[in-house]
């Protein structure tokens, strides 16, 4: 069941309660009798030029599961339906119709940057006997649970570029941190990542018409020579950053727990 946290109570920074669902009622494919969910734009996307209009404004004509502009509408997932000039969440029913906060019809594309590297020294788990892995994580602002630092890909970039911009800004500040790092040891750096997830997820702001998808890449510092010796300083969107070890009890903001499980089988390291 993919469909657990966009599932669950009031929809982030509102007082809408989603339409309550069984999981047997989530595929589409299942006939739900009088399915009218709640429909809700979120107040802050009025008139915002990172957002879509509305989806019955006469002068938008988004081109669905295709790149629009510098916009990406294709899904990870494949092509995704288009119901009564809506593009339709392709895991499912999420109890709440229209956007919610996010500023895409459709899927909303994300990078997650999971920076490893040992904990020092090479301490191995008393329970598994596995050396003991460490990721940067921040504390998000809005709700205040741990996260990757990750972030929206902005139109016509990268995603690779992405990955390096989100972890820099979150977890170094780097548009105030004064500890000197070369250009030439970043590039290096977020040049040899291994990809851990593309897809979609399970997001607690997704809703029937917008969801959240990401691209996940793990970057490694064996030997805690480049990033791993620098010191964290939290960016504008980040309550906190800090070095956390890598254990099965973590309770992470939205998927990242799994990601974070196959860095721990990537590694070989104690999960």
């Amino acid at each position: 069941m993919v469909h657990i946290k966009c599932r669950t109570g009031l929809y982030p920074f509102s007082e809408i309660r989603r339409l309550v669902l069984t999981d047997a009622q989530v595929p589409w494919a299942v006939p739900v009798e009088n399915y009218t969910p709640p429909n809700y734009d979120a107040p802050v996307l009025r008139n915002k030029p990172w957002a879509d209009p509305p989806c019955d404004d006469p002068n938008f004509h988004p081109k669905w599961n295709n790149l629009d502009g510098t916009i990406n509408r294709k899904s990870h997932t494949g092509p995704y339906k288009i119901v009564d000039g809506r593009p339709l969440n392709p895991e499912g029913r999420t109890g709440l119709a229209g956007r919610g906060v996010l500023g895409k019809w459709g899927p909303n594309h994300a990078a997650d940057p999971i920076v490893t590297r040992w904990k020092s020294p090479k301490e191995l788990h008393r329970e598994t006997k596995l050396p003991i892995l460490q990721f940067c994580a921040i504390q998000r602002r809005d709700c205040g649970q741990w996260a990757i630092p990750g972030g929206m890909v902005d139109p016509g970039e990268k995603i690779s570029e992405t990955l390096k911009r989100e972890f820099l800004e979150e977890a170094f500040n780097s548009l105030e941190n004064t500890d000197k790092m070369s250009e030439e040891l970043i590039e290096g750096f977020f040049s040899k990542g291994e990809e851990i997830f593309k897809g979609y997820v399970d997001d607690p702001r997704n809703t029937d018409n917008a969801w959240m998808e990401t691209v996940a890449v793990n970057f490694h510092d064996d030997n805690n020579e480049t990033v791993g010796k620098f010191k964290l300083q939290a960016g504008d969107d980040a309550k906190n950053v800090k070095w956390v070890d890598i254990d099965s009890k973590l309770d992470l903001y939205a998927s990242h727990s799994n990601f974070i499980q196959a860095v721990a089988k990537l590694r070989q390291a104690h999960w």
